[in-house]
């Protein structure tokens, strides 16, 4: 029998239920992303070391939601782009139109090599330890996200096509999304 500690993380599995939940009710799903050396995206549009990718089936080609990997290509600035996220590092995932979802524990930093980078390429393949399996006692916990109001737009290509510039991150802690836990 396997215990708790050496099963694979629950995560990718979330993702990929929000997700399908998000386009079998017609929302847009949207993951946040805390940006480090393993995730590859236009560092151009990272603010504050995260970014938010509009995930949906119109913003994306080739979109594979993996154990280890959310892959996909997308169009920033009407540039077509390649992005790997390490599923370890999605902070949450998230339906725009009214931001129900779910927030997941903080990643911890990835370990890299001698030098004390991480390779960012898909062909690496480095697991990243999931801060849901830590040893923290709320490190287990599962969150939600609670949004009182819209969510701003987003960086990646839908029906409009790209925007012009980056989301800007909310002034103040007032229009910030808040966690409410599920104990």
């Amino acid at each position: 029998m396997i215990n708790a500690l050496e099963s694979s993380s629950t995560r990718p599995y979330l993702i990929r239920a929000l997700y399908e939940w998000c386009t079998d009710n017609g929302f847009t799903p949207y993951v946040a992303v805390q940006v480090d050396d393993t995730v590859q995206v236009p560092r151009e549009y990272v603010k504050n070391g995260e970014i938010v990718l509009n995930i949906s089936f119109d913003a994306t080609s080739s979109l594979k939601l993996g154990n280890d990997f959310i892959e996909f290509k997308a169009r920033f600035a009407g540039t077509a782009r390649e992005i790997v996220v390490p599923v370890g590092r999605v902070i949450a995932i998230y339906a725009r139109e009214n931001g129900q979802g779910m927030a997941f524990p903080l990643p911890v930093p990835a370990q890299g090599g001698d030098d004390g980078t991480a390779s960012a390429t898909p062909q690496a393949r480095t697991p990243l330890r999931d801060a849901s399996r830590g040893s923290e006692g709320d490190a287990g916990k599962i969150v939600h996200l609670v949004s009182g109001e819209e969510p701003d737009e987003t960086v990646g290509s839908g029906e409009n096509g790209p925007p012009d510039e980056p989301p800007r991150p909310p002034a103040g802690g007032g229009s910030r999304p808040s966690l409410k836990r599920v104990k």
